[in-house]
């Protein structure tokens, strides 16, 4: 049921993308221009309500959507320099120092400079971070839909990792 509403939202999409190159610069009529109407605000909209599902289950855990992210990245491989992190999640140093300051008070992660380059700031999962981790990925498994079986969660997936490889290709030309 969710991922049939979200192939509709990406066969959409990939309508609009198709219509605008075959127009090749034609007039956008007033009523597209609505900010209802605007492919960009359903997704901003979609991810906004991404991260809100996701906090339900992370408040018990005092983590943020954004901070989860961070220790997923984290779980994958530890420990590693903000720069990798940033790379994983394509966010600034800007962005992620907050994040990983108020991890590190709340006792998920390390923070420490790199002793042969102070530049470098390494991030590591603390035991406390390291031990929570299964915890944390039950209360999220917790939270999808009975519905939501496997098949159709991959397929979600990949129709989303479809939307942004074409988004992508957009960007470059």
């Amino acid at each position: 049921m969710v991922s049939i509403y979200i192939v509709n939202i990406c066969e959409s999409f990939y309508t609009i993308i198709n219509r605008a190159r075959l127009k090749r610069g034609g007039y956008v009529k007033q009523e597209q221009m609505r900010l209802a109407n605007q492919l960009c605000f359903s997704a901003y909209n979609v991810s906004r309500l991404f991260a809100q599902f996701y906090e339900k289950k992370l408040k018990q855990f005092g983590i943020t959507y954004s901070q989860y992210l961070v220790l997923l990245t984290l779980w994958e491989e530890n420990p590693q320099t903000l720069n990798s992190i940033g790379r994983h999640l394509d966010l600034s140093s800007n962005t992620l120092t907050p994040l990983l300051k108020r991890l590190e008070q709340s006792g998920w992660v390390k923070r420490e400079r790199q002793q042969s380059d102070k530049r470098q700031l390494i991030i590591t999962l603390t035991d406390n971070g390291q031990q929570q981790q299964e915890a944390v990925f039950e209360a999220i498994s917790s939270c999808l839909p009975q519905e939501f079986d496997t098949t159709e969660y991959n397929e979600t997936k990949y129709v989303f990792e479809e939307l942004e490889q074409t988004l992508k290709h957009l960007i470059e030309k």
